[in-house]
């Protein structure tokens, strides 16, 4: 029996963006489950999902709780085997993508499968995807809009760190998946069209962007490089902001992130791990073969029940 699908749409007051969203995974060729978490939306979302989209199931929120705590609702509601996520602002340009990327979970020590993306109002470039469809690639993180995660793992090892309330968990999740011994997979899908909203805040990303850095430094890095990373990390913050209003908010992100240390435990991963994550950020993605035998034995994680 194969594996069964999820898509999540995580939503906030972009209703006509939403509908473009829905369809499109609504279209998909197996029938995936879609689930739309509502996160305390004014504008009629809710509404405008039971009238037209009576097939999909709805999540709503009276309260705004923010998108990484809605993203790990999300997969403890969600039924299909594989989570995958698109944000609302995005839609699948084919009808087989969620099936061709169940495809590429072909190996049980791979958590996660990106989804080639590209955003038409950008450079149009397409990112995070596979170098070559031959081989198994794999990278080191990935991106929020376009992605797919083992559920029973994700919650495993505790979803999203919610601490992280905005930007950046990611990267965080995607350091522990490797430590637990799973690996991030480069998708060999068609892409996702993200079409990016005029509507995000801009300001609220040039804060939490610093601040979750910082805190990803503090709870992830080993001890021993630590004070490095977390220099390196609030230099790289900095250095290519020249707009004043840009590097203040920036500057009040790092400090906040500091801040904000003192409020979350370390748990930081092994040095192997941390030197193999670093390895592949900096270098790009290496074949499957290669990394397999720097992988720890996968950990048993247990399956966390929805």
């Amino acid at each position: 029996m194969g594996l069964s699908a999820t898509v999540v749409i995580t939503t906030k007051n972009r209703r006509e963006e939403l509908a473009s969203a829905i369809k499109s995974a609504l279209k998909q060729s197996c029938l995936p489950e879609v689930l739309v978490i509502d996160d305390g939306s004014t504008d009629g979302t809710a509404a405008m999902v039971r009238n037209e989209f009576p097939t999909v199931r709805l999540e709503h929120s009276e309260v705004s709780r923010g998108l990484i705590v809605q993203r790990n609702r999300a997969a403890q509601l969600a039924s299909g085997d594989i989570i995958f996520s698109i944000d609302d602002d995005a839609e699948f340009t084919s009808a087989y993508i969620v099936d061709q990327t169940l495809k590429d979970f072909d190996d049980p020590r791979i958590g996660a499968v990106t989804i080639p993306y590209f955003e038409p109002r950008k450079e149009k470039k397409l990112r995070q995807s596979a170098p070559d469809s031959r081989y198994v690639w794999v990278t080191n993180t990935f991106i929020g809009t376009a992605h797919a995660l083992r559920r029973d793992v994700f919650l495993g090892l505790g979803g999203y760190r919610e601490s992280l309330f905005h930007q950046g968990e990611e990267g965080d999740f995607a350091v522990r998946l490797l430590d637990a011994g799973y690996v991030v997979r480069l998708g060999r899908a068609e892409s996702i069209k993200h079409w990016e909203s005029p509507k995000r805040d801009f300001r609220r990303m040039d804060y939490y962007g610093p601040r979750n850095s910082i805190l990803f430094a503090w709870q992830n890095a080993p001890f021993i490089c630590l004070p490095g990373n977390l220099l390196a990390t609030t230099f790289n913050c900095l250095r290519l902001t020249f707009e004043p209003a840009r590097l203040w908010t920036r500057t009040c992100g790092v400090i906040g992130g500091y801040r904000d240390c003192f409020n979350v435990k370390r748990q930081p991963v092994r040095w192997q791990t941390f030197r193999l994550w670093r390895e592949l950020r900096k270098c790009g993605p290496q074949s499957f073969e290669q990394i397999v035998p720097q992988l720890q034995p996968t950990k048993d994680i247990g399956v966390v029940s929805g």
